[in-house]
């Protein structure tokens, strides 16, 4: 018996779900919360998880918006961490171009919010620490636009007031110099030469009227590593992996690891190459729930990662992140934009219902999936799978 037709068995008929979305509290294609929410509903997407870079400003504007629309919310974090031993022995985790450097998510976590002042206090400090580092940058662009007698300068207030809710990416300043860019220039052509010659000569690629594309190339040749404003991070901003773990237990989430798997080259990170170690490793720090945005890897790839992980018995979500400028479908699919096949839509919802299962217990004040030392209850994990596809199913249905 395959998989899918196991976890058919508990659950009958799967739901859609998108179980990692950014919104406009970090970084997101999306203008709106609700613009996410819409497009779920449209595409038949019955599931949705908010997952903000340092933040769970959205989580009481995600449920409300849920609730009226017959969605049921997860609610979601996401962190970059770092293992300093992989860092120094050039390992890369899951950030292909930063050995040791490791993005983490917390799924299902307290709503209504549950974290001590101590947790929320560190929380607080590594979302100032971003917005530092993202300050320093726009300085350096700054810099660059003087050296080019642009004519303008960003200011990094207006930009943190007008575009964001408090937590500011570089891909913020991507776009708001491409919105100063283009409120300043007459015509296709001179967007363009602005640009070519503050790349230094390098052509821009993008059609001007293609804006995500085009912010993608002032991010790449700007802000990233090598750009001429761009700032590495002290590896002291980041907080280590344990830490991390700690901060998403006290919260009452689920410590979840995102795999990049492969990518359009077909190559793996160190640390991901070979699922069966990866995953050995995972328990090694008590992690015990997985993730994968559809959209990097191919089907193969994921049905294999994905089937193998689930039956070691950690819990696997996917989802499509939308934190580029790009605006791509809410429903899942996976590189070149093929649906996800029935066993990855039953797998994507069996972890979903753990999740939702683990919510509803923490919200009763009862011991979720994860106990208070963060051991995850796998022997029961059917039970959770069986608990979560009624919680859902009566919050979407009625």
């Amino acid at each position: 018996m395959s998989e899918a037709q196991n976890i058919a068995k508990l659950v009958g008929a799967p739901l859609n779900v998108n179980a990692h979305l950014h919104t406009p509290y970090s970084f997101s294609a999306f203008d709106k919360l609700t613009d996410a929410l819409d497009m779920a509903k449209k595409e038949d997407v019955a599931v949705v998880g908010v997952n903000d870079f340092y933040s769970t400003d959205g989580y009481r504007e995600w449920n409300l918006e849920c609730c009226l629309r017959r969605l049921y919310p997860l609610f979601n974090i996401e962190f970059i961490s770092l293992q300093q031993q992989y860092m120094e022995a050039g390992i890369r985790v899951n950030d292909p171009n930063n050995p040791g450097r490791t993005y983490l998510s917390g799924k299902g976590l307290a709503y209504p919010q549950i974290l001590p002042e101590f947790f929320a206090d560190k929380l607080a400090a590594v979302r100032e620490e971003s917005n530092a580092h993202v300050e320093k940058m726009c300085g350096r662009l700054n810099e660059l636009l003087s050296t080019a007698n642009a004519g303008f300068l960003l200011n990094f207030a207006d930009i943190k007031r007008e575009l964001t809710k408090g937590s500011i990416r570089e891909r913020h300043l991507a776009k708001a110099l491409r919105l100063e860019v283009y409120r300043r220039s007459k015509g296709r052509e001179e967007i363009a030469d602005f640009f070519d010659a503050l790349f230094g000569g390098k052509k821009l690629q993008a059609d001007v009227d293609n804006h995500a594309a085009v912010e993608n190339e002032v991010r790449g040749n700007l802000l990233k590593s090598g750009g001429a404003a761009f700032v590495p991070e002290n590896p002291k901003t980041f907080l280590p992996l344990d830490s991390v773990c700690e901060i998403i237990l006290a919260a009452g989430g689920i410590p979840t690891y995102p795999f990049l798997a492969d990518d359009a080259k077909g190559s793996f990170t160190d640390f991901e190459k070979d699922v069966k170690k990866a995953a050995e490793a995972l328990k090694q720090r008590n992690i015990h729930s997985v993730e994968f945005i559809t959209t990097r890897n191919s089907m193969e790839t994921l049905e294999q990662y994905a089937t193998y992980l689930h039956e070691q018995g950690f819990v696997v979500t996917f989802g499509s992140e939308h934190n580029t400028p790009a605006m791509e479908p809410v429903k899942l699919s996976v590189r070149g934009g093929k649906p996800l096949s029935q066993t990855l839509v039953e797998i994507g919802y069996a972890g979903a219902c753990v999740v939702a299962s683990h919510q509803q217990a923490v919200l009763n004040n009862r011991q979720g999936y994860l106990n208070a030392h963060g051991k995850a209850d796998i022997l029961h994990r059917n039970e959770y799978i069986k608990n979560g596809d009624s919680v859902i199913k009566k919050a979407v249905k009625g």
